[in-house]
């Protein structure tokens, strides 16, 4: 357990930083906007686009994988839901809480940490849990929100956001590039690697630093929230995939590292474009990440057991 943890420090004290350097107003919330914008669109995009051109889609897609990360996530999703609805909560605060309390933040502390703990063969589970939170969990609850405010539904910003969202379209064109069985020509690789390489430092000192700007506001919804992110998630999630999909033991173990990661910083940014409780979410990453620093690595352990 010690030797789990003090691998995880690392990446945990570049958040620290960051979070340190935005605090003290060194790095000012427009630095991280911009800074959170180049891992975002470049170098976060490059990692993924190297991880993807080097897996076959078998070593991608998985149906009983997907399943049960669908289904352990979505049974938190809907107590999530239910907890909120007895609360009298309407119904657009009530599926962003839900979002909240099961998506975590693979894109921009799982990938990279994740593959670094768990090993190269981590990449090809990591990626699988983030497409189905980018594809279907986020798809859900823009549509839900659209129907309790408009009574309807329109598909084409849907569809139109998820092709606008870079790490969709890098690690699709990664699988196009290993489906076609492109050589991989050593300047490019050279590039994706070096631009890839500042994801990982560059995505974690955003992280801190953004959290330098968050509030701690309403501390019974957060703990909650951080309670269903840290502990159900990867507890439903043990379930589905140990207990009912079968799935292989260590794309498991991945699939549940994954789903004990604090709140995802853009479950924020969706709650601040669509004005749902951008204050709660706010203070739940907050909650989670700084409880997840002890958390993650007893998860990491358990799974490696």
């Amino acid at each position: 357990m010690l030797d789990i943890f003090l691998k995880t420090l690392p990446f945990f004290a570049l958040i620290g930083l960051g979070w340190f350097a935005g605090q003290i107003r060194f790095f000012t919330a427009e630095a991280t906007a911009w800074l959170t914008k180049f891992v975002f669109y470049f170098a976060l995009s490059a990692m993924l686009f190297k991880f993807s051109a080097n897996l076959k889609l078998a070593e991608l897609f998985d149906l009983n994988f997907v399943l049960a990360y669908l289904s352990g996530s979505g049974a938190v999703w809907l107590i999530t839901f239910a907890v909120a609805k007895a609360r009298k909560l309407p119904t657009a605060l009530a599926a962003m809480e839900s979002h909240t309390a099961m998506t975590g933040n693979t894109g921009f502390l799982g990938v990279p940490m994740l593959v670094v703990l768990l090993g190269p063969a981590a990449v090809g589970p990591v990626l699988m849990v983030l497409s189905c939170d980018l594809i279907v969990f986020s798809s859900i609850i823009t549509i839900i929100i659209t129907a309790a405010r408009h009574g309807r539904v329109s598909v084409a910003p849907i569809a139109m956001g998820l092709l606008k969202n870079p790490m969709i379209v890098s690690m699709g064109a990664g699988l196009i590039w290993a489906s076609l069985k492109l050589p991989m020509p050593g300047p490019l690789e050279e590039f994706v690697t070096l631009l890839g390489a500042a994801a990982t430092p560059g995505a974690l000192f955003a992280i801190g630093a953004s959290l330098a700007g968050k509030s701690a506001e309403k501390p019974a919804p957060a703990i909650w929230l951080s309670f269903g992110k840290l502990f159900l998630h990867p507890l439903a999630i043990a379930i589905t995939s140990l207990m009912i999909f079968n799935v292989d033991p260590y794309a498991a173990g991945v699939m549940i590292a994954a789903a004990a990661l604090p709140v995802a910083g853009n479950v924020y940014i969706l709650a601040q474009h669509f004005g749902v409780a951008p204050q709660r979410v706010s203070a739940a990453i907050l909650v989670s990440t700084a409880v997840s620093i002890l958390t993650v690595p007893a998860v990491i352990h358990w799974v490696q057991m």
